[in-house]
């Protein structure tokens, strides 16, 4: 007879869900994906990315991200926990870790590649990953940070995102930020991601509510939001370049239908993995469908 008290292996579903999780909760998929969009930018003057700026723009992704989820005011917050919160709780010291390591990495490339005559362009950047995050003023009794500020979050995080991952790739090529066809190209990377963050606004419906911030879906409602969002994502299409055949503009609007779709459907009771893989993932088939086309 086999021994009751035998410990078993764990299944390959179970494997394959603890390694899933691991990659989406601890922001890894989220810097690949800021790695693909800026990857895209460069495939924009048909230039592959250079191998230490993908390494830098992937620690420092990884870096801002564990950082805001092992702030401390965060765990004294009551709220109902979803899974992907309940893992960071579960795996905050490795997440603490994780960034620590990220930190090292993305300043050693940074000064390696010799970026410090544009450290003051990147300074504000960082600041603003950092305050959006780290609460420094106290109001009505609560510790409040830039995404406090009523209906500023989304335009934050579209902002920030799409200066990295446009404007960086111009300054590394020495390309002037004031040339029209950048402009575009941050115009049109910025809706993107701005409808993309509306998503994300609408998952934490409740959560902000209850800690008093004053988002898009708390303000509006959340079907207003959704219709906002794909009005963003509608003016990122119109903002595609005017010298592409009729394939490369088909081609660059999948991630259009995929973004729509994902924005119409979504609500706060989808999965974790609704958000942590499918509306970041938008990101990545972005990528691939700009590799396709240029």
């Amino acid at each position: 007879m086999r021994d009751s008290s035998t410990t078993h292996a764990p299944t390959w579903p179970a494997t394959l869900k603890r390694a899933t999780n691991a990659v989406l909760y601890s922001s890894t998929w989220l810097a690949l994906a800021a790695v693909a969009l800026t990857w895209a930018s460069f495939l924009f003057w048909r230039v592959h990315i250079p191998p230490r700026l993908a390494g830098l723009i992937f620690a420092a992704t990884l870096f801002l991200y564990n950082l805001d989820s092992v702030l401390p005011y965060k765990y004294s917050q009551k709220l109902v926990l979803s899974e992907r919160k309940l893992w960071m709780r579960q795996h905050r010291r490795e997440l603490f870790g994780l960034a620590l390591v990220s930190l090292a990495g993305a300043g050693a490339l940074f000064f390696y590649d010799g970026w410090l005559h544009l450290i003051g362009f990147l300074a504000h950047l960082a600041l603003i990953s950092v305050l959006y995050s780290l609460p420094l003023v106290r109001v009505r009794g609560k510790w409040r940070a830039l995404r406090d500020l009523p209906l500023l979050k989304v335009f934050l995080i579209a902002y920030v995102w799409a200066a990295v991952t446009v404007w960086v790739p111009a300054l590394y090529l020495g390309i002037p930020l004031s040339t029209p066809e950048l402009q575009l190209l941050f115009a049109r990377r910025f809706f993107l991601i701005l409808a993309l963050a509306f998503v994300f606004d609408i998952r934490d419906y409740t959560k902000d509510r209850l800690t008093g911030t004053y988002t898009f879906p708390g303000v509006f409602g959340v079907r207003a939001t959704k219709w906002i969002a794909l009005a963003a994502l509608l003016i990122s299409c119109v903002l595609l370049p005017h010298n592409i055949t009729l394939r490369q503009g088909m081609l660059l609007l999948l991630p259009a239908a995929l973004a729509a779709a994902v924005i119409w459907y979504a609500d706060e009771t989808r999965p974790d993995y609704y958000f942590a893989l499918l509306t970041d993932g938008v990101m990545i088939v972005y990528f691939l469908a700009v590799y396709w086309a240029m």
